[in-house]
């Protein structure tokens, strides 16, 4: 057995922990970095996560719950897409080095690094430290280029080889679910004994059950409202107009439901979605649906747990998710989800127990689903009930137990190889 693990350097560096999720790059990543770094603190390790400033504003250095997070200069702060971001990855990697030089011999134990970017820098930090490097992908460019949703842009191929690199260079990869860990090793030729699966968790403490009634006064929604929610952030691989689609086809169907059902869609643009920020507004009233559709902005986690208790069914029907929080966080509330059979939503929503899975991404089969939710009031209790179940099976606790086994693994490895 090598030393007990000190400190940690985790590296997301195009999104920020401190960002507000559902707008631009902050999503489900941000809550997973911030919500593991939390616990991981708690476990007695010291946390820097390094992330690229975007704002002037920004100190160096800012400490939440006990998290150093600390901002680095690369590139300009505002304007610059995910895609330009390669072209900082040396001055980045450069200013990461710097701070540790700063620091006594020795002062960080390990590297963890999220998305391939961040992955990048983080196989230099492990060769320049002697560290072992742990990554999360998050993404794959070959899984979403596999699945692309109509109107999105494929991933580049400066990606793929990238994430080949990462792939390569690490002691230890994290993969959310078994399928994410098998599309590693067929899609990437990942050593299958360097993956390990680790669920991300949710917090039950936020996210949790609330009367509907109660909630909906808080946000303003009728009581006995029929509300299919969509949260998240608003961009081609999320789907989001796959769901208004079924919506208009619901009510083209039944007219009646028009008095009753309110769609809120919770989250703001992000991606190639930024490109045409009204798009999804556009398609609403391109519907007739504008009526029945509420376009709210981001939202805090407390906030957006209550969304979620209002909600009668949360809709999640995107082209991929390597997990997808948004469908657990719903389920630990209590409310049922409509997901699509893709990637790690087939291990998150259990199919009939805590939500319905919809093969593919035709409006016809959403509709057909969703109708069957709002109108089976013994299955639509059957769910919710089983959604509380499903949802508790998920525990970030867990995740830093099982993550702190995945360092001492990664470390181990390293130590064999030198």
């Amino acid at each position: 057995m090598g030393e007990p693990l000190r400190r940690l350097a985790m590296i997301s560096l195009h999104t920020s922990p401190l960002d507000q999720p559902g707008t631009g790059d902050a999503g489900g990543m941000n809550v997973y970095v911030i919500e593991l770094a939390k616990r991981l603190v708690r476990r007695g390790l010291e946390v820097d996560v390094f992330t690229r400033a975007t704002s002037s504003a920004l100190e160096p250095r800012v400490d939440l719950d006990g998290i150093a997070v600390r901002h680095i200069h690369a590139g300009p702060f505002e304007g610059l897409t995910k895609e330009e971001l390669p072209a900082q990855l040396c001055v980045f990697a450069r200013e990461v080095l710097r701070a540790e030089a700063a620091q006594p011999v020795g002062h960080y134990d390990a590297v963890h690094s999220h998305y391939w970017l961040s992955g990048q820098v983080g196989a230099l930090a492990r060769d320049r430290w002697g560290v072992p490097l742990v990554h999360s992908m998050h993404t794959m460019g070959k899984v979403k280029n596999a699945a692309l949703a109509a109107g999105d842009t494929p991933e580049p191929a400066a990606r793929l080889i990238g994430e080949e690199q990462v792939v390569e260079a690490a002691d230890m990869l994290i993969a959310n679910t078994d399928i994410e860990a098998k599309q590693l090793i067929e899609l990437y030729d990942a050593d299958p004994g360097r993956v390990e699966v680790v669920h991300p968790g949710v917090d039950l403490d936020v996210f949790r059950p609330l009367a509907a009634a109660e909630a909906r006064a808080g946000l303003g929604l009728p009581v006995d409202a029929d509300v299919l929610l969509f949260a998240g952030r608003i961009q081609p691989l999320k789907a989001p107009d796959v769901l208004l689609h079924a919506v208009a086809e619901m009510l083209d169907r039944d007219p009646g439901r028009r008095s009753r059902l309110v769609v809120p869609v919770v989250g703001g643009p992000s991606g190639s979605g930024l490109d045409k920020p009204q798009a999804l507004a556009d398609l609403a009233a391109d519907l007739g649906i504008a009526d029945v559709v509420r376009f709210v902005p981001p939202v805090s986690q407390t906030e957006l747990a209550r969304w979620y208790a209002a909600a009668t069914a949360v809709a999640v029907p995107s082209y991929n998710e390597s997990f997808g929080l948004v469908a657990v966080e719903a389920q630990a509330t209590g409310t049922p989800v409509v997901a699509a059979a893709v990637g790690g939503l087939t291990t998150v929503v259990r199919d009939g127990h805590s939500g319905l899975l919809v093969e593919g991404h035709e409006a016809h089969d959403w509709a057909v689903a969703l109708t069957r939710l709002l109108d089976d009031d013994e299955l639509r209790v059957r769910l919710e009930t089983g959604a509380l179940q499903q949802a508790r099976l998920f525990s970030w606790d867990v995740t830093a137990d099982r993550t702190l086994e995945v360092y001492e693994r990664a470390a181990a490895a390293l130590r064999a190889s030198t």
